[in-house]
């Protein structure tokens, strides 16, 4: 089973708020997911953006891969610096 770290669009028409989602590939984007690991607002000033540090080191470690967007988010959210310190320590 291949598993993508990616948004899940949610809120009202114009109006959209996303939720970062772990999820099979094969499945809708709006349609079944594994877990939840945070959420993104792109219309709030500045962009509102959390993300479960723990919960996204754990499936990237597992082999999830993120989508071009979720992973930007990632980068500009340091969560690839974080994952990194981490495997420092262990």
């Amino acid at each position: 089973m291949a598993v993508k770290i990616r948004l899940k669009r949610m809120g009202a028409k114009k109006n959209p708020f996303y939720r970062i989602v772990v999820a099979d590939s094969r499945s809708p984007r709006d349609g079944r997911f594994i877990e939840e690991i945070g959420y993104y607002d792109p219309l709030t000033e500045p962009k509102t953006v959390k993300i479960d540090d723990e919960k996204a080191a754990k499936w990237l470690k597992n082999g999830a891969k993120p989508t071009d967007t979720v992973d930007r988010l990632f980068r500009e959210n340091e969560i690839y610096t974080k994952l990194n310190e981490n495997s420092v320590e262990e």
